[in-house]
């Protein structure tokens, strides 16, 4: 009896069904994840304002007659001057209980942004913060806020349903040597990246390539378009990552296919879809479009 329990129990494990429900777990975990991420206090949704630095002297506050508006936190946060080098300095306005690594802000100091791959000063307001990123030859700044609108009104994402076939072992064909692409964000502005490659697949009897950014951890990141683009799925772009190419093959799984930052926050830059990447074709697969609800 024993034996033909384990013998059972082998052949369901063996079981194609049961496979499929594996992979279909994995990708809802996926999911969930992905959707626990985008809640935290620092995640995505977290952006509440953004815009450009201008040389000079600028106010910082919630107050209408300040420089830079911000949408939470004192009247009259402090003064940010940005020299003609692009270095930044802040002084608190009083009694603004302006903190940097804990403590009130005294006298004035220097704001670092993200150059080099920096981390960027972070100005708290409570359990709010502003800080400045380097964007090309402009400065701006960004204010992350727990309490966000898009973070309180958040409910989830719609996805498609669920495809195993939507999982592509692709053949990867590396450029010798590795090419550069600029990439064109949703505000005009150019971004060059290393291609190391492309992935190249069949699909309904058609041939298609993609091409990846190759990232610092040597993941390979795809930004493309295809034919729900517009309708069912964010206009720019959708974004999905892949393991470096094993055996001359490179696993595309368009159930992990997800929304970029900008589709969630007006405050976030992303790049678009370059030429190369937009697929003539329907991807039914991963997520669709974000609408926010209103809370």
């Amino acid at each position: 009896m024993r034996f033909c329990l384990f013998l059972l129990a082998f052949l369901l494990l063996d079981h194609p069904v049961l496979a499929a429900d594996a992979y279909t777990q994995s990708i809802e975990q996926w999911r969930a994840e992905r959707i626990a991420s985008l809640k935290k206090p620092d995640g995505w949704l977290s952006y509440a304002g953004s815009g450009v630095v201008n040389p000079g002297k600028s106010t910082l506050g919630t107050a209408s007659d300040n420089t830079i508006v911000l949408p939470r936190g004192p009247a009259h946060l402090g003064t940010l001057i940005l020299d003609a080098q692009g270095k930044a300095t802040f002084r608190a306005a009083r009694g603004s209980d302006a903190r940097i690594d804990g403590k009130p802000v005294k006298g004035t100091v220097k704001l670092q942004d993200n150059a080099n791959d920096a981390k960027p000063t972070r100005i708290d307001i409570g359990d709010a913060w502003f800080y400045i990123v380097r964007m090309d030859d402009l400065i701006g700044w960004r204010f992350r806020d727990p309490q966000s609108p898009q973070l309180q009104s958040f409910r989830g994402i719609d996805n498609f349903a669920i495809d195993r076939d939507w999982r592509i072992e692709a053949d990867w064909q590396a450029f010798e040597p590795p090419r550069e692409i600029e990439l064109i964000t949703i505000i005009n502005t150019l971004q060059k990246a290393p291609v190391p490659g492309k992935a190249v697949f069949e699909r309904d009897g058609r041939h298609f390539e993609l091409q990846p950014v190759l990232e610092d951890d040597g993941q390979l990141f795809f930004i493309f378009t295809d034919q729900t683009s517009g309708k069912e799925t964010y206009p720019a772009a959708r974004f999905l990552y892949a393991d470096p190419a094993q055996d001359g093959k490179v696993v595309l799984d368009f159930n992990k296919a997800y929304n970029p930052p900008c589709a969630l926050s007006p405050h976030v830059v992303c790049p678009t879809a370059p030429p190369e990447n937009r697929l003539k074709l329907r991807v039914e697969a991963g997520e669709k479009i974000y609408r926010a609800t209103p809370p």
